[in-house]
């Protein structure tokens, strides 16, 4: 499953939920703005950036991790990409926090001591899915992050019953067809396999209006399309066998995927 294009999708639509696993969350907390930020004159990006409203004081910036394979060099590129930000824009905030969510410790660096100063911090927490607690004990913005943990031969009903609560449920500042969006996106990746109509019989939804069909619809097609002109087949020859615009195709065929 493609766990960091959901939670890229699950913090940008709802920058909110992060504050749901922070003890003492900002005033301002679902003010706050969700960004993939790039530090200059160096040779990364930060893909967890949470940016606080121009209101806020004060103001303070959270940096967060999803970490779902083990990867013992973890905190040393988290927290080092978190100061080198900082530095490079120290002006802009009084203050700090990062939060690092693991599906379950195993998976955390078993290195704790080296970055103990930031770890052992009340700037720092590290946040274990697998430890929250039962599904209908949480809000549905967590329950929503701990269905990218459940096993195949779960899924589809822990997915129906998320569906059912947002359904009938308050859902506060998250909207839910936004919510049943993002469950939809994890049940497709979830099950690649299947076809759209299986997925629908699962979840008891009609997923064709959804981003996320429509996305890989267009994805199929425009893989069909590369196909055809590589054939040497025309580009309006090629727009009309894959029903897709003449302006899609010919972009396509001036820039085609390296």
């Amino acid at each position: 499953m493609k766990r960091d294009s959901i939670y890229y999708q699950i913090f940008k639509r709802f920058p909110g939920l992060l504050f749901e696993l922070v003890d003492d969350p900002p005033e301002q907390a679902q003010k706050y703005q969700f960004e993939s930020v790039e530090v200059k004159e160096t040779a990364f990006r930060i893909d967890g950036v949470f940016l606080p409203p121009e209101s806020a004081t004060p103001r303070i910036v959270f940096f967060a991790e999803v970490q779902f394979q083990k990867d013992e060099a973890l905190y040393h590129r988290f927290f080092t990409e978190s100061m080198m930000y900082l530095n490079r824009n120290r002006s802009q905030y009084d203050d700090w926090f990062c939060v690092v969510i693991f599906p379950s410790r195993s998976l955390e660096p078993s290195d704790t001591r080296t970055h103990r100063i930031f770890l052992n911090s009340d700037q720092v927490k590290r946040i274990y899915l697998d430890e929250l607690g039962e599904d209908r004990q949480q809000p549905i913005g967590i329950n929503l992050m701990q269905l990218t943990l459940a096993p195949d031969s779960v899924m589809a009903e822990q997915a129906r019953l998320l569906i059912e609560r947002v359904e009938l449920e308050e859902t506060g500042t998250l909207a839910k067809n936004e919510i049943i969006e993002v469950i939809t996106t994890i049940a497709v990746y979830k099950f690649s396999s299947l076809s759209r109509e299986e997925v629908e019989a699962m979840l008891g939804l009609n997923i064709e209006e959804t981003r996320i069909y429509q996305d890989l619809e267009r994805q199929t097609k425009l893989k069909a399309a590369e196909r055809l002109l590589g054939m040497g087949y025309s580009i309006s020859e090629v727009a009309l066998a894959v029903d897709l615009s003449v302006e899609s195709v010919t972009k396509l065929a001036s820039n085609p995927p390296q």
